[in-house]
């Protein structure tokens, strides 16, 4: 292998590359760092957020970008866990609903998360507000819906508890009886989102059509591509992600309240940068999505396992995400 095969191989390959050098760094500080009961912690904190991040990524592979995914994590976290307490927890949100299918609130939060990804389309496709202010204007509206529906009577902003334990399962049961060998329920649930998107970017018209938007609006629309049309169907889809997402992270920790998803949305942009979703839009993978995710999650819970203080985590990611983007910016101006 020459020395052009390797600077080729290293460059489409740099995200696993990264991830790899960052696991072998913190084993070395700490070799208990490799068992298999921290990786599985490691993906159970990534699924959420990665189900987030493969949202976001619909939308910056067309141009855009979504400011409203955490509060629309928020919402939909809330409306879950208000109607799946348990009957005997004092404090219930509806103190006179009685036990309800659990589909029911589920699909609800989805649709919730569904309905305002659509209102965002709408804005940014039929009324041609830019995404980063249709999509700032929506975060604070949906935050401010979410407050006063946490703040109903008898409720009064008091966190939500008491959540069934049928719900709470998808959050943290697994299958198989060996603690150590176990799979997380939320694991798998995240991976066949990630198998259902990859199917959706790659198998599909809706896919095909996303890239071209986002590689060219004015070519795509000239091909015939109903440019705006699509543009609402990908919200849509993400905004249904971030309910999805919202659902599964009121189960995780078992209560909810109205700041719940609160900066979602940045982890989620960072995510997908340095996994080479660029942000000029027209390339991104679902792979390259997920080990973003646990690029970050790895940051996140190595640096804590071997005793970092956590701001410099945050100096960590942001070096890395400002490094990620300079380095796509200039695969851009090369392209161009």
């Amino acid at each position: 292998m020459n020395a052009a095969s390797i600077k080729r191989f290293s460059s489409q390959n740099a995200i696993y590359i990264v991830l790899i050098l960052l696991v072998v760094a913190i084993a070395v500080y700490d070799p208990t760092f490799i068992a298999i009961t921290t990786l599985r912690d490691i993906l159970v904190q990534s699924s959420t957020r990665a189900i987030i991040a493969l949202g976001m990524a619909f939308i910056l592979i067309t141009g855009g970008t979504d400011l409203s995914a955490g509060r629309i994590v928020g919402i939909t976290a809330v409306i879950s866990a208000s109607m799946l307490q348990m009957e005997t927890y004092a404090n219930r949100f509806f103190p006179d609903m009685g036990q309800i299918n659990m589909i029911i609130p589920i699909l609800l939060a989805i649709i919730v998360g569904l309905l305002i990804g659509l209102l965002n389309g709408f804005i940014v496709a039929k009324l041609n507000v830019p995404p980063f202010i249709a999509t700032l204007g929506t975060m604070v509206a949906v935050y401010g819906l979410n407050s006063m529906y946490f703040d109903i009577d008898p409720n009064n902003s008091q966190p939500i508890g008491g959540l069934r334990s049928d719900f709470t399962n998808l959050g943290t049961g697994y299958i198989g009886s060996d603690g150590t060998y176990s799979i997380p329920y939320i694991v798998i649930i995240a991976i066949v989102v990630a198998a259902i998107v990859w199917v959706i970017f790659n198998k599909t018209q809706l896919g095909k059509n996303m890239y071209a938007i986002g590689g060219n609006i004015q070519a795509a629309n000239v091909s015939g591509i109903r440019v705006s049309r699509n543009i609402m169907y990908i919200y849509m889809i993400a905004g249904a992600l971030y309910g999805l997402a919202g659902v599964l992270e009121a189960a995780r920790t078992g209560g909810a309240t109205n700041n719940y998803g609160n900066m979602y949305e940045l982890d989620a942009i960072a995510a997908c940068v340095v996994g080479g979703v660029s942000t000029a839009g027209g390339i991104g993978t679902v792979p390259g999505v997920m080990a973003g995710v646990v690029i970050f999650s790895v940051i996140n819970y190595g640096l804590t396992y071997v005793g970092i203080d956590p701001y410099w985590q945050l100096i960590v990611k942001g070096v890395i995400i400002v490094a990620a983007v300079a380095f796509d910016i200039r695969k851009y101006v090369a392209k161009k």
